[in-house]
């Protein structure tokens, strides 16, 4: 066992911190938690465990010392602008993010890129290895980050080290085209536990490991034989399915405020006081489906069935990547069919489309999904999709309905939403006429049990579980 300085019992490894640092008007500097799912998903759990979270600050060419934050220990990673280019931009989301969500953008295959993937991952897991005390347990997170628990487990054979993937693992049809495929699975079972959101997920990883490596596989177990994945003698571990979710009760609590439920009613009026709010909130990402759900919302208003007089559609899309070409693009043509429906549909008192590109804080989205009489969720392909999953938290009245892609990990718990193919326009179409037009009492009918499901598979759950389960594992094998 190498020598290691550090004392964390507890470790989340991210490709980037849980805080991005703001800087006040007079000059001071402040945390403040990031937007997006992996944050409010693990930041709970952080605080309970008291855990320390290694990752990049967010800023190019910058050195940090540990430092805390949040009731967290922080410990950042630095990059340079060219391996940000090379190792995120390029590798991380012009390679694995297309390739792994079934190839909806053509991936982009560079040597360059391939060695800065390499380089940075065996950056954080030098650090997370001088972090991490004697037998810690290590949560590596997501798809930047493959190659660490193969690394950690050459440099620490003594930690417990679980990875957990938000993302698709697609089919080895598909995943057979990375140049770098047996690498990044000799690197994931480097972990004691492989965790997936969805089971088709985890047979897919599974399939690969047979495909690429010695290792054969028994259900979810994974047999390495002697001197596979950087491992001097034989091993076990596991793949399986454990689907994020959020922090339920603080949703719900936030969506019971006076003051949001206030701000909801706000909203309507400043909407006009339409009788029907549809909404959609996502990340601009071609994945997301958002042309997809604009065309069938145009084509609705197009053939008289939605009228922008007693409907509008309120779409977020939050900056994202916006130095990679493809969401550049993205973001063009996004804007050119809002401003064709707004040009065709909205009149001088009344806009089809209110499209908003910008992020808000919790307590407005909460208002929103209150406002909100109709979520649209549409996306090609998803891992999970919390903003799903947020909507029914914040509905405690009941309210409400949920239009969902089935190709979303969200659409194996939350079975009675209005389920729908989003390259079906039509069907599409349909399912979103049959949530406007639904009943108060078939709203509450679907809307119950799938307040039961994420009430009860919080994100608590789902860290005790994945935790549980690691600690299983690592006991069995004597870990």
């Amino acid at each position: 066992m190498s020598q290691h300085s550090g004392s964390a019992p507890f470790v989340v490894v991210a490709n980037r911190l849980p805080l991005d640092r703001v800087t006040e008007p007079d000059g001071s500097v402040d945390w403040r938690p990031s937007p997006g799912g992996l944050v409010s998903a693990l930041e709970p759990v952080m605080h309970r465990n008291q855990g320390t979270w290694v990752g990049w600050p967010g800023t190019p060419d910058e050195k940090l010392d540990p430092f805390e934050a949040a009731g967290m220990q922080l410990v950042p990673v630095s990059l340079t602008s060219e391996e940000v280019s090379d190792y995120y931009e390029g590798f991380s989301n012009a390679t694995l993010w297309p390739l792994y969500h079934d190839l909806a953008a053509v991936p982009q295959f560079e040597r360059r890129w391939w060695e800065a993937y390499r380089e940075i991952n065996r950056r954080f897991a030098d650090v997370v290895a001088d972090a991490a005390g004697a037998r810690a347990v290590v949560w590596v997170q997501d798809y930047q980050l493959q190659l660490v628990p193969g690394l950690l487990r050459a440099r620490r054979p003594d930690l417990r080290i679980g990875f957990f993937d938000h993302i698709p693992f697609p089919g080895y049809e598909i995943y057979s085209q990375l140049p770098w495929r047996r690498q990044i699975v000799e690197g994931l079972l480097g972990a004691d536990l492989l965790g997936f959101q969805r089971r088709d997920d985890a047979s897919n990883f599974l399939r690969a490991c047979r495909r690429l490596t010695g290792a054969s596989t028994r259900g979810s177990v994974i047999e390495l034989p002697s001197g596979a994945a950087g491992g001097a003698g034989a091993r076990q571990l596991r793949a399986g399915s454990f689907p994020i979710s959020i922090d339920t009760a603080g949703l719900e609590a936030l969506a019971r405020r006076d003051d949001i439920q206030d701000r909801a009613r706000e909203l309507r009026r400043e909407l006009g006081d339409p009788e029907v709010v549809l909404l959609g909130v996502d990340r601009l990402d071609y994945t997301k489906g958002i042309l997809h759900r604009l065309r069938a919302y145009g084509e609705l208003l197009d053939e008289g069935e939605l009228d922008p007089a007693y409907a509008v559609l309120v779409q977020v899309a939050s900056p994202s990547r916006e130095r990679v070409e493809e969401y550049q693009h993205l973001r063009d043509e996004v804007e050119v069919i809002v401003g064709r429906i707004n040009g065709d549909h909205s009149s001088v008192g009344t806009t089809a489309i209110r499209y908003l590109h910008q992020s808000f804080s919790k307590e407005e989205m909460a208002a929103l999904y209150l406002a909100a009489d109709v979520m649209l969720v549409t996306p090609l392909r998803d891992g999970m999709n919390l903003v799903a999953k947020e909507y029914v938290a914040c509905h405690f009245d009941l309210r409400g309905a949920l239009v969902l892609s089935e190709f979303t990990g969200a659409a194996d718990e939350l079975r009675h939403a209005f389920l729908i193919n989003p390259y079906d326009i039509d069907g599409t179409k349909a399912s979103i006429l049959q949530a406007v037009r639904a009943s108060p009492r078939e709203a509450a009918r679907r809307m119950q049990p799938m307040r039961r499901r994420v009430v009860e598979f919080d994100v608590h759950h789902w860290a005790n579980t994945f935790l549980g389960a690691l600690d299983m594992v690592t006991e069995m094998s004597g870990g």
